[in-house]
């Protein structure tokens, strides 16, 4: 089953930027009215740049009219570069959690191969395959191993 999680891009606390791998933060509004939750942890993904227009307010948990839907038949196997019409789309590792004091999930993607500015900037997250659970690393550069892994695995995927 593929997820689908979309919302603005607001400003992070640049932990990923300063490790070498930027991630755009979702704004999380969207999360408590998902019907299914993902799991906590790394997934491989795809991120499509929507719009660079203010988010679309969410009705029912549903995407507004005009913000393009993608089945998970539609999603798997299909390269990035493919999917819809007009907008950008990147592979992406994506990150979900942890919790924070208001029980909602930092949501964050990096996306493989993109250079720019992404805040304020609407995306969809589809979260194709999951990769491993959550976890707190010691050492900076244990960190830094994983996340190359990671990318590694998710550029080998045909997702």
């Amino acid at each position: 089953m593929a997820y689908q999680i979309s919302g603005r891009v607001i400003k992070g606390d640049g932990y990923g930027k300063n490790l070498g791998f930027p991630t755009a933060n979702l704004e999380r509004r969207q999360w408590a009215r998902l019907k299914r939750k993902p799991k906590l942890g790394v997934w491989a993904g795809i991120a499509e740049i929507v719009s660079t227009s203010p988010a679309p307010r969410m009705h029912s948990g549903h995407p507004p009219q005009g913000i393009p839907q993608i089945s998970q038949r539609e999603i798997r196997g299909t390269p990035a570069h493919r999917l819809g019409r007009g907008n950008r789309k990147f592979y992406a590792g994506i990150v979900i959690g942890p919790y924070d004091k208001y029980h909602l999930p930092k949501i964050e993607a990096h996306l493989l191969s993109f250079k720019g500015n992404l805040y304020g900037k609407y995306l969809n997250i589809y979260l194709n395959k999951y990769l491993r659970p959550f976890k707190k690393y010691q050492r900076l550069e244990d960190l830094k191993r994983q996340i190359r892994k990671d990318i590694n695995f998710i550029k080998k995927l045909k997702i």
